[in-house]
């Protein structure tokens, strides 16, 4: 099993940014792929996740950030806009089967991270 995140970077505040991971190993159209992050001295917190056409996003990035996936491609993506400064941190994608939950332990399978930094 293996998640490969991309697309992260440097951007300033009201950028934009878009993360893709990729993802082999397993059925990928069967599992909930989220998308979590880790800002510095702070624990993993939840973001978005999706399973088929079903969202759900943290209240912090509702409105701003938009999850989609791409079953073919193997492929989950968060388009990130209006990007605030608090907004920084290293982005995860992570799977699980079945059922979505905001839970970083429920998720089975990560991705080693991509780092995403907002400033002017």
């Amino acid at each position: 099993v293996q998640l490969v995140e991309s697309g992260g970077g440097l951007v300033q505040p009201g950028g934009s940014l878009r993360l893709s991971c990729t993802a082999s190993g397993f059925t990928f159209s069967n599992y909930v792929m989220g998308w979590f992050r880790q800002a510095p001295g702070k624990e993993v917190e939840f973001v978005a996740s999706i399973r088929w056409s079903s969202e759900t996003y943290a209240d912090s990035v509702k409105g701003r950030f938009t999850i989609s996936r791409d079953n073919a491609k193997n492929t989950v993506y968060l388009q990130m806009n209006s990007l605030k400064p608090e907004d920084t941190g290293v982005y995860y994608c992570a799977a699980k089967l079945w059922v979505i939950t905001t839970i970083p332990s429920d998720y089975n399978y990560w991705g080693q991270g991509t780092q995403v930094t907002v400033s002017s």
